[in-house]
């Protein structure tokens, strides 16, 4: 992937520290998780890539036509995605705007029988997503996922891991998550958008992995120290 005739750096979403230097980012494996804080542009990213790929940018594949308010990427004009063979099918899954999303399919009944045969929004939240995820998702297609742990428990987390393993041979994934038990599926590449520009991290290095670990191993001091006046 590859940015070009930016307009104005000093413009939003151009001027993203982890985005206004980066000239060329390599998807090396079939699955890929962008990581960093809130604003560091990789939801952005993934934007810009699912509109390229011709998808719905307020979520979806490229047949779903409805929109939300915010969903307009600004990026999505400015980069250029080599790929061979060049595959265009698959999903955008933005977890903010999944209600529009089941809210569009249930005016197209017909469509149920591709997620699962009822409506999403008569099943939990996760439920839902994995509904999404077990009937939706196939081989040969690309799937872009933005903070798909938003609505999954960890055990969950552990079954879309189990889906991503299934497909991932055939399929492509570029996952933006903040979840440290997405990251660590095995082989995964993790690029990391609070450097600048956004460059490859070790799982082990990720600050998900490191809190997580941290607040798991000495949850007593990590609170004593939080809570601390001093």
């Amino acid at each position: 992937m590859m940015l070009n005739n930016i307009p104005e750096p000093r413009r939003y979403p151009f001027s993203i520290p982890a985005l206004k230097n980066l000239e060329r980012l390599e998807f090396k494996n079939n699955v890929t998780f962008l990581v960093g804080e809130n604003g560091s542009g990789k939801s952005t990213l993934l934007e810009a890539v699912a509109y390229q790929c011709g998808f719905n940018t307020a979520g979806g594949g490229r047949n779903n036509t409805y929109e939300v308010d915010a969903s307009h990427s600004a990026l999505g004009e400015h980069i250029r995605l080599s790929w061979l063979p060049k595959i265009t099918n698959g999903f955008f899954l933005r977890a903010e705007t999944f209600y529009h999303f089941a809210s569009h399919l249930d005016t197209m009944p017909e469509s149920l029988r591709y997620y699962g045969g009822q409506s999403l929004h008569k099943q939990s939240h996760g439920e839902a997503f994995l509904s999404l995820f077990t009937n939706r998702f196939g081989k040969k297609a690309i799937y872009l996922l933005d903070e798909p742990e938003a609505a999954l428990s960890p055990a969950r987390q552990l079954s879309l891991l189990r889906i991503i393993k299934d497909l991932e041979k055939e399929a492509q994934f570029i996952i933006a998550t903040h979840s440290p038990i997405l990251l660590g599926y095995p082989g995964a590449q993790i690029l990391n958008f609070d450097s600048h520009p956004a460059g490859e991290i070790r799982y082990e290095d990720t600050m998900h992995y490191i809190i997580t670990r941290q607040f798991l191993e000495n949850r007593n001091a990590v609170l004593r120290e939080l809570f601390s006046d001093e």
